[in-house]
């Protein structure tokens, strides 16, 4: 059945005799599909976490932070095509030297194996290259470690990820590279947890729960280890696996300390452009960019080991205090807007450029006043009213839709 389809998918058992296609428009999207297994799973991990720990595996301000996220990465593929897609089927129209069957198992498996490893090198070098790192660290900025942060996601990462699939479009189908690029995202959403702890001998070839908690880790240990996406066989190969050991502190090293999205989106690079004005001389200001975060003048090119923050047990993840009733404000008004969200994507096409950009406009607007309510700044009060009076404004004229036209008043009080 389909929905038993869309379950499989998320771990990748969608043989190639279900998931191969000839042409990449017949390609279902498997992401969008999985959104409410994405929801039940987040609900089936409080509970199971609630059961095995009596407490819950997150916090309201850090989950809103990482949903944010994850719809702000989303929101131009609303307007255009996956640049993943589009400069690979560019490349396979010009440049393909030979064409591999559409629908051979071997082709399926093939693919399998090389958007894995695409990902490896793409991953790793997003640790490693100061420049990727500013988009990828937006991943790594939650110290939860739950299903929410699978869904915290950079809008910039996809901008460079795309260069490094290219050598597969000179010989695999781009139907079958679109199957793939998706089960390698889906697969990766539910490695996102603390309530799984070992897997036995699937440990030694898959990415799992205990080597991904190792890959989020702050600890010393943790540092640049576990680049996997499905499998974990690529760190064995090439040296960067570390198994799971002393309790992980999860985050960044020198965290962030913000909900804000766009914050969380924009200060690393404010940060590179900073130190590139300030570092003297001209190679040096290009080692800023494309060396290591860690590096600096005199360094080795990914910094200095000792120069990270030692772990003491006692660290404090950023949670500013804030009343009851305003969380649940938040949690209220998100979900309006994850509902506007979802109407927009089912509805984009029948939509004109400019009511599309004002609905994507007032969803960032919303996603950021929210982050500035999580921190309890003194501007946020002032930037939600004006969001609400917004909000009003353009569901009064026909702007604004909800899936469920029955929410209509209720939404308007």
């Amino acid at each position: 059945t389909a929905p038993g389809q869309q379950l499989r998918a998320l771990f990748y058992v969608l043989p190639p005799g279900e998931s191969s296609f000839r042409t990449v428009e017949e390609v279902p999207d498997y992401v969008e599909k999985s959104i409410p297994f994405f929801i039940a799973f987040i609900g089936l991990e409080f509970a199971v976490s609630w059961v095995q720990k009596h407490k819950l595996p997150g916090r309201i301000n850090d989950g809103i932070s990482s949903l944010s996220l994850g719809i702000l990465s989303r929101l131009p593929d609303v307007l255009f095509r996956s640049v993943d897609l589009i400069s690979y089927i560019y490349i396979w129209n010009k440049y393909r030297l030979f064409e591999l069957p559409w629908d051979s198992p071997w082709t399926w498996y093939l693919t399998l194996l090389g958007v894995d490893f695409a990902y490896y090198c793409f991953h790793r070098l997003s640790h490693e290259v100061n420049i990727l790192w500013a988009a990828h660290q937006v991943h790594h900025s939650s110290e939860d470690y739950n299903l929410f942060t699978a869904l915290r996601q950079s809008v910039l990462q996809k901008y460079t990820s795309w260069i490094f699939n290219l050598p597969m479009a000179l010989f695999i189908p781009p139907s079958v590279f679109a199957v793939h690029l998706q089960f390698n995202l889906l697969y990766q959403f539910w490695i996102h947890t603390e309530v799984i702890t070992n897997l036995g001998p699937l440990e030694w070839v898959l990415n799992t729960p205990s080597h991904h908690r190792v890959h989020h880790g702050r600890n010393p240990y943790c540092i640049d280890k576990n680049y996997g996406g499905t499998l974990i066989i690529w760190d064995r190969i090439f040296g960067t696996f570390e198994a799971e050991d002393a309790k992980v502190v999860y985050g960044l090293t020198h965290p962030v300390n913000s909900f804000d999205p766009i914050m969380l989106q924009l200060r690393p690079l404010a940060h590179i452009w900073n130190t590139f004005w300030a570092t003297p001389g001209f190679c040096n200001k290009l080692s800023v960019i494309f060396k290591g975060p860690g590096w600096g003048p005199g360094k080795p090119r990914l910094g200095l080991p000792e120069e990270i923050p030692e772990i003491t047990g006692k660290e404090v993840p950023f949670n500013p205090s804030v009343p009851g009733y305003l969380n649940c404000y938040a949690v209220v008004h998100f979900a309006v807007i994850v509902d506007l969200y979802t109407e927009l994507l089912g509805t984009v096409t029948l939509l004109s450029q400019g009511t599309t950009l004002l609905r994507i406009a007032f969803i960032i607007l919303s996603l950021t006043s929210f982050g500035l309510l999580m921190e309890n700044k003194p501007t946020a009060g002032f930037l939600e009213l004006i969001r609400c009076l917004v909000f009003v404004g353009l569901y009064k004229v026909g702007y604004l839709r909800s899936q469920f036209a029955s929410l209509g008043y209720a939404y308007e009080v």
